[in-house]
C-alpha cells in the first residue's frame, strides 16, 4: 500500500476524524473545523485559559465574513453580509453565516432575492456579479438583495436551506440559476414572504424622486463591464410532439405589470433624438447623477437637466449615447444595475457631458429604447430627460401608406394541375398559403393577447398586401375556425394545403413562456424544417424583413424541433412567432395596431422577396 494511502486509512479509522467527516455539511470548508479560542477574560473580568490547540481557519471560495462588531457597551453585536460565493456553470451558491438570535425573511421578486435580517447589523456593501446568476449584491438597512438576471417565484429559480457546519454554526445557502426549482426548504418555508414593496424605484417613482447632489468632482471612472448578451434562453426541448413553442402557455392573470408608459409620450410618435431644455443656459450648472427606476422588464433612465441645456441621442449597437451641452460632470458612473441596463458613464466633453448607457443589444432609432422630455417636477427648475430601455420595444410608429404597397410579382406558369388547355403555355398567379395558428376551441398562448385572435389579424393583413401584388394568397381558416377537432388531424390538414400547385407556406404564431421564466422570452424568431430545400432561405427571408420593419428584438432561426405543419409540408415553409404575450413590454406590442401593421409588413415583404428570387416550390427539392 502507498505511503499516502496508508496514512488516510489510518486517519479514517480515528474516532475523532471519523466525527469530523462526518460533520461536514458545508459544502465551502475545506479543512479541520475552527478550534475556537476563548476570550482572555470572561464577563466578570476574570482571566480565561486559552485552549493549547491552534486556530485552524477553514478557506473559503470567496470574501470571509468579518468578526463580529463591538459597540459602546461592551457587548457583542453579530454582523451579516459579505457572504461566501462559488459558481458550477449557471448555478450560482451564495452562503451566509448566521450568528445566535439571528432571524430573516426571504422575500423572491422579478429582481431577485431580499433577506430582511434581524438580530444582527447588515453590514452596508454594494458589489457587482457575485456569479453566472446574480449580478448584484446589495446590502445596508437590515436587508440583503440579491439581484438576479431572471425573475424569481416562490419555488421557481431559486433554493434556500439552513444547516449546521461542523463546529455549531448554523449557515443560510442559497443557490440561483434560471432552471432550478424548489425554493425554500420545507424548514424554511415559514420564513418566506410572498410580496413586498419593491426594493428600488420603480419607472414611474423615478421621474418624481428628489434630486439627488449634482456631481462636482471628478471620480474614478467605472470599468466598462464586458457586454452581456441578453438574447433570451430558447424554449425547453420537453415540449409536446409537432407544437410550435409557447403554444400550450396559458399566462393569463399571472403576468408581470406592464411598465408605465412615459407620461407625454405618444407611441406613435419617433423617438426625439435632439432637443433643447427651455430657459437661458446657467454657466457651470452640474449633471446628477440619473435616477433609475426598474420595472419587470424596463428600465428607466432619468436625467435632470438645467435650463438652456441641450441634447442629441445616439443609439448604437450595444446601447445610448446621450451627447449634452449646457451642463458639466466629473467622470463616473456605475455597472450591474439592471437586465436592460448593464452600466452608465459620464464623460466630460469640451461641449459638457457624452452620457454612456451600455444595454449590451442593439438599439435603433425607433426601438430598443423610448424617451421623453418633461418639464419640471414642482419645486425644481430642471427639466426631466426620462429614457426606458427594453430589448422588448419595438417600433411602434404607423407605416406611411407608400410602405403598404409591394411592387406587383410577375405570374408564373400554371402548373399541370391548374393550366387550360392550350396551344400555349399558360400563365398564373403564384399561390401562398398564409396560415394562422390555432382556432375554434384551440385559443394557443393566452396572456395579455390570446393567440388565435392576434393570429387570424395578421394573416389577413398579410393577405391583403400580397393580393395587391399579384399574389394569390389564401388562408387555412378564414374565422375562429379549427379544420379538425383533433390537434394532430388540424395541424397535417393545414400542413397538406402546402401541395404541389402553392410555392410557399406561412404559419404565424404568438410565442409565450410561463410566468416565472416571462422575462426570458421576447422578440421575434422563425422556424424551419428540412421538408424542403428551399425552408431554410424561405425562413432567412422572413425573419430578416420582419426585424427590419418592426425594429423587434431578433431572436434569430430554429430548426432543432420538428414541427407537424411544417414537417407535413412539400414546399417550402416556415412557423414565425411575432412576439411573445407573456412578457410584460413585448405583450404590449401585440396589442398595438402599429405593430401588428408591421408584422403583416415584414411577413409581405419575406414572401414577395422568396417569389421574386426563386426561393419557390417550383425551383428545387
Amino acid at each position: 500500500m502507498k505511503p499516502r494511502a496508508i496514512f488516510l486509512s489510518s486517519l479514517l479509522s480515528c474516532g475523532v476524524a471519523g466525527s469530523w467527516a462526518a460533520g461536514q455539511t458545508d459544502p465551502f470548508q475545506r479543512a479541520l473545523p475552527t478550534q475556537t479560542t476563548p476570550s482572555l477574560r470572561s464577563a466578570t473580568g476574570a482571566q480565561t485559559p486559552a485552549t493549547s490547540t491552534p486556530t485552524q481557519a477553514a478557506p473559503t471560495l470567496s470574501t470571509t465574513t468579518p468578526p463580529a462588531a463591538l459597540n459602546l457597551t461592551g457587548a457583542t453585536t453579530t454582523a451579516f453580509g459579505l457572504p461566501r460565493a462559488s459558481n458550477d456553470g449557471s448555478l450560482t451558491r451564495v452562503v451566509f453565516d448566521l450568528g445566535p438570535g439571528v432571524t430573516y425573511l426571504l422575500t423572491p421578486t422579478f429582481g431577485g432575492l431580499r433577506i430582511d435580517v434581524r438580530g444582527a447589523r447588515v453590514l452596508p456593501s454594494v458589489s457587482a456579479r457575485l456569479g453566472a446568476s446574480v449580478s448584484e449584491y446589495r446590502a445596508g438597512g437590515g436587508q440583503v438583495t440579491l439581484v438576479t438576471p431572471f425573475p424569481l417565484s416562490l419555488t421557481d429559480g431559486w433554493r434556500a436551506s439552513e444547516t449546521t457546519v461542523a463546529n455549531g454554526a448554523r449557515v443560510l445557502i442559497v443557490e440561483f440559476a434560471p432552471t432550478l426549482t424548489g425554493g425554500a426548504s420545507a424548514a424554511l418555508r415559514a420564513q418566506v414572504r410572498t410580496s413586498v414593496a419593491p426594493t428600488t424605484p420603480d419607472a414611474r417613482t423615478a421621474l418624481n424622486a428628489p434630486l439627488t447632489p449634482p456631481a462636482t468632482t471628478a471620480t474614478s471612472p467605472t470599468p466598462t463591464p464586458t457586454p452581456i448578451a441578453a438574447a433570451p434562453a430558447d424554449p425547453p426541448a420537453s415540449l409536446p410532439e409537432g407544437l410550435p413553442p409557447g403554444d400550450t402557455v396559458k399566462t393569463q392573470g399571472t403576468l408581470p405589470p406592464p411598465a408605465p408608459a412615459l407620461p407625454s409620450q405618444e407611441a406613435g410618435k419617433p423617438n426625439p433624438l435632439a432637443g433643447r431644455v427651455p430657459g437661458n443656459v446657467q454657466p457651470g450648472a452640474s449633471l446628477a447623477a440619473p435616477r433609475l427606476g426598474k420595472n419587470p422588464g424596463l428600465t428607466r433612465v432619468v436625467l435632470d437637466l438645467p435650463p438652456g441645456a441641450s441634447y442629441r441621442m445616439v443609439p448604437g449597437g450595444i446601447g445610448l449615447r446621450l451627447e449634452l451641452a449646457g451642463v458639466t460632470a466629473g467622470m463616473q458612473g456605475g455597472q450591474n444595475l439592471s437586465p436592460e441596463l448593464r452600466a452608465w458613464r459620464f464623460e466630460p466633453t469640451v461641449e459638457g457631458v457624452a452620457v454612456t448607457l451600455l444595454t449590451g443589444t442593439s438599439l435603433t432609432a425607433r426601438s430598443g429604447w423610448r424617451a421623453e422630455l418633461l418639464p419640471p417636477a414642482a419645486g425644481s427648475d430642471r427639466s426631466r430627460l426620462a429614457v426606458d430601455l427594453s430589448p422588448a420595444l419595438a417600433d411602434l410608429t404607423p407605416l406611411v401608406p407608400q410602405a403598404k404597397v409591394l411592387t406587383a410579382v410577375p405570374p408564373i406558369p400554371a402548373t399541370r394541375g391548374t393550366a387550360i388547355l392550350a396551344f400555349s403555355a399558360s400563365l398564373t398567379q403564384p399561390r401562398v398559403v398564409i396560415d394562422p395558428g390555432h382556432g375554434g376551441r384551440d385559443p394557443g398562448a393566452v396572456g395579455s393577447i390570446v393567440e388565435k385572435v392576434v393570429t387570424l389579424d395578421v394573416a389577413q393583413r398579410v393577405k391583403g398586401l400580397l393580393r395587391s401584388a399579384g399574389v394569390d394568397a389564401v388562408l387555412t381558416r378564414e374565422s375562429d375556425t379549427a379544420l379538425n377537432a383533433n390537434k394532430a388531424a388540424d395541424l397535417q390538414a393545414r400542413a397538406r394545403m402546402g401541395s404541389p400547385g402553392t410555392q410557399l407556406f406561412v404559419s404565424i404564431h404568438v410565442n409565450a413562456m410561463e410566468a416565472q421564466t416571462a422575462l426570458r422570452g421576447y422578440g421575434v424568431e422563425t422556424w424551419w424544417n428540412p421538408n424542403h430545400s428551399l425552408s431554410g432561405r424561405f425562413a432567412g427571408l422572413l425573419q430578416k424583413n420582419m426585424v427590419n420593419v418592426t425594429g423587434a428584438f431578433s431572436r434569430g432561426l430554429k430548426g432543432n424541433r420538428s414541427l407537424s405543419v411544417l414537417r407535413n409540408s412539400r414546399v417550402p415553409a416556415a412557423l414565425v412567432e411575432i412576439g411573445y404575450t407573456s412578457h410584460p413590454v413585448d405583450g404590449l406590442n401585440l396589442k398595438d395596431d402599429n405593430y401588428l401593421d408591421r408584422v403583416a409588413l415584414g411577413i409581405a415583404q419575406g414572401i414577395h422577396e422568396a417569389l421574386t428570387t426563386g426561393v419557390t416550390a417550383s425551383a428545387g427539392r
